[in-house]
């Protein structure tokens, strides 16, 4: 097979958020980035996402189907909530059309989700599947694994601590990082500032980021979606002031702009980051990274393009704040496009894709399956 064949790839992300600006977390991003550049290279990509998705991110969509439970349904005492409900009954449509569309339908499908039912529905398709697991293991995903045994789906992880996390469950697992345009985030002439953005949850760290720029005595830019909301009113909106200023959910140029003109980028995960897209945005930018060294941002961040401490240290990082804010702009943004440039990521995936193809090909060739 040609390795410049033209691909048909089914994208499978969240039923519950679009692929549109602006996102509601790293992997719709994510999928956001790929879908599009895929599409430039000449492969014709279909999506599974909620409704309103970017129209440029896609040739053609695989609807979401609602589901609307009679009365009877919902007066069982018994039942699930409305959200799981509706989540389950989206996944069991796609695999099930997935399943009786065939070979023919699509030459890859391409799993982004978090649900369970794509894993362990796998082995019913004759198309091949790539799932990218973008979080450290979920009990969910788990179950899935142990009913399907890995069959019917390859795996790769969004970093080496991802899939270091993952392969007591999952044999096999690939590494293909996380990569970002470096046209949408371009270098920005830096400042006195500092920015923090991502998800308002509390394992994001907001609140300790605010910790930190008070004790540097620097103004912080906060930006992103309100995921929790509880937790924004009691730990983020209680402590804004002319030093905290909170931005809202910003679209991607807007957010680029307000990074570009930081002094540094605060990344003050209390979990272990998967992967760390806003660390890979803001080196794109210039502006270094000074934040806790967990999960995959030590596989991003070294000497050049910023300052990691131990989790939870508040002073030392204050500290790493003025260090990282000394470093060069352009040296910053070199490290974001060779070890997280888009381009690198796609080829990656592409040829994962032709593996796939090609091994699925010769097993049905092998078994006599047409």
């Amino acid at each position: 097979m040609s390795a410049d064949r033209q691909l048909s790839v089914a994208l499978v992300a969240s039923n519950r958020y679009p692929i549109s600006q602006p996102f509601a977390g790293g992997l719709e991003a994510h999928v956001w980035y790929l879908a599009r550049a895929l599409r430039r290279r000449g492969h014709r990509v279909t999506l599974f996402a909620a409704e309103g998705s970017d129209p440029n991110a896609t040739d053609a969509t695989l609807r979401v189907q609602p589901f609307c439970p009679s009365a009877l349904a919902v007066g069982d005492p018994s039942a699930a909530p409305q959200r799981f409900l509706a989540d389950h009954h989206a996944y069991l449509t796609l695999m099930t059309d997935l399943a009786a569309a065939g070979p023919g339908a699509f030459d890859v499908v391409h799993n982004h989700s978090l649900h369970y039912l794509p894993v362990a529905m796998a082995p019913a398709l004759e198309i091949p599947m790539l799932t990218t697991l973008h979080t450290p293991p979920t009990p969910w995903l788990e179950s899935a694994l142990g009913v399907s045994m890995g069959v019917g789906s390859a795996f790769v992880a969004v970093s080496r601590h991802t899939a270091q996390s993952w392969r007591p469950v999952v044999r096999d697992v690939d590494v293909i990082a996380n990569g970002t345009d470096p046209n949408d985030w371009p270098v920005g002439d830096g400042g006195t500032d500092l920015a923090w953005f991502g998800r308002l949850t509390p394992e994001k760290g907001a609140h300790v980021a605010i910790d930190v720029a008070r004790t540097t005595g620097r103004r912080l830019h906060v930006a992103g979606p309100v995921s929790d909301r509880a937790y924004f009113e009691d730990a983020i909106a209680a402590r804004l002031g002319d030093d905290i200023v909170y931005h809202g959910h910003l679209d991607q140029p807007a957010l680029a702009r307000l990074v570009g003109s930081c002094a540094a980028t605060l990344a003050t995960p209390l979990w272990d980051e998967p992967y760390g897209l806003v660390v890979a945005e803001s080196l794109s930018c210039g502006t270094p990274i000074a934040g806790f060294r967990r999960g995959g941002i030590p596989e991003i961040v070294d000497s050049t393009c910023g300052r990691l401490v131990e989790p939870g240290d508040v002073d030392a990082l204050a500290h790493a704040v003025d260090e990282a804010a000394t470093l060069d702009r352009g040296a910053v943004r070199d490290r974001a496009v060779a070890h997280c440039g888009l381009d690198t990521m796609v080829e990656a995936y592409v040829r994962r894709y032709h593996h796939l193809i090609a091994a699925n090909f010769a097993e049905h060739s092998r078994t006599g399956v047409a």
